[in-house]
């Protein structure tokens, strides 16, 4: 095997591992997310995925990586032609829906799930969740506070306030769809979005 073909294998090992351990961790969690489970479900040795990643902490950090990438495509990356301002704002806020009503990894969203698990913990897992919901929702309050300088939104309106309470509701949705499994909860949600933003 060339040294080109060799890279290119590593590379496809490595996301095939990533790919693995960003399903498992959104039913189980990053701490339920081990070397060994891995490698009985990959087929391969401890050694070998130790070798992508150094150690556990380095696979949970490329999870959360992939976690975001995901998310990136599936929310913002999917409406990134819409105008800036409320327009953006409400479809993102549908695609936010969206992704998480149609179940794209088996345990919902994994950003929300490992933001839970790490909260109250230290360490470069929960500083790497923290920064990137700190990138999310300065996105959103650009978009509330553009949405005000073009007159759609009330000028007193606050975007602090505002994204904390479409983050609530996008917890919620989370919420009743994994742990209570009731199919309305995308459209409370969508309905919860409308009495914020307007039809």
């Amino acid at each position: 095997m060339s040294p080109r073909n060799s890279v290119a294998e590593a590379r496809r090992t490595r996301q095939r591992v990533v790919d693995r351990g960003l399903a498992l961790a959104s039913v189980e969690g990053l701490q339920g997310l081990t070397i060994g489970r891995l490698a009985t479900e990959l087929q391969m040795s401890k050694a070998g995925i130790l070798g992508h990643f150094g150690t556990k902490e380095g696979l949970q950090l490329a999870v959360v990586d992939a976690g975001a990438e995901l998310f990136a495509r599936e929310v913002p990356q999917r409406v990134r032609s819409v105008p800036p301002g409320l327009p953006h704002l409400r479809a993102v806020c549908e695609a936010w829906v969206s992704y998480l009503e149609r179940e794209v990894l088996p345990g919902g969203c994994f950003i929300t799930a490992a933001t839970t698990e790490f909260d109250g913990r230290q360490g470069p897992v929960r500083d790497a969740l923290a920064g990137m919901n700190a990138l999310w929702q300065r996105d959103l309050r650009l978009d509330v506070q553009r949405a005000v300088s073009a007159g759609d939104l009330p000028a007193d309106t606050d975007p602090h306030q505002l994204v904390y309470e479409l983050v609530g509701i996008m917890l919620a949705l989370n919420y009743f769809l994994q742990l209570q499994h009731d199919p309305s909860a995308p459209t409370r949600a969508r309905s919860a979005v409308r009495r914020l933003l307007g039809t």
